[in-house]
């Protein structure tokens, strides 16, 4: 684990709505950086606030703070990472002999350029596989862009299976990989949303 990790505590929330704006500046930040790479997946300068308020509503946007951030009140840092973790298939890929529902499904998974290496992408997918397994369900999913065999050999890295890839010509998306749930312990950061089920 990169050393920014162990000097400065982390620990994921689901997002508010006043953290809109962090979130849509972290997602353009991480699509011009794609955008640079020649990747094509998300539209360059990032999301409007359109895509991203629904997830914030429906609780289902999750951000990685720095903790220290706190301690300088005027200081408005934008969240470490974000990921989306929900149970809406896109129709689009996946099709019903695939069992849309056997799953949870991951979406604007991006983490800071400055933390970049930091293995936080690493332990938000054990995350997601972990709220799987603790949803009863078999599957953690995600679509990638079908132009980067990098990104893809990443997932493939992280214990995902190549599903299949399904070339439409207006989604640069479309590369479909799965890999099993199962519970794998958070030590990257503080889970916060625990509390929550607990006290649900």
């Amino acid at each position: 684990m990169h050393t920014t990790t162990l000097l400065h505590p982390l620990s994921l929330r689901r997002a508010e709505p006043a953290d809109l704006p962090g979130v849509l500046t972290l997602l353009a930040d991480t699509a011009e950086w794609l955008y640079m790479r020649g990747v094509r997946q998300w539209p360059r300068g990032g999301f409007g606030p359109e895509r991203i308020e629904p997830l914030i509503a429906e609780r289902v946007l999750f951000l990685l703070d720095d903790e220290l951030r706190y301690l300088d009140p005027d200081e408005s840092a934008p969240p470490v990472a974000t990921i989306a973790l929900d149970d809406h298939a896109d129709p689009e890929f996946w099709q019903p002999a695939d069992d849309p529902g056997a799953a949870l499904y991951i979406h604007k998974l991006a983490v800071a350029r400055p933390w970049s290496g930091s293995g936080l992408g690493d332990a938000l997918l054990d995350w997601a596989c972990s709220m799987a397994y603790a949803s009863g369900l078999p599957w953690l999913r995600l679509d990638c862009a079908k132009s980067n065999p990098q990104l893809q050999d990443y997932y493939r890295s992280r214990g995902f299976r190549h599903v299949r890839t399904v070339d439409l010509p207006h989604r640069s998306s479309g590369a479909l990989f799965q890999r099993p749930s199962e519970d794998v312990p958070a030590t990257a950061f503080r889970d916060l949303t625990m509390a929550e089920l607990i006290s649900a």
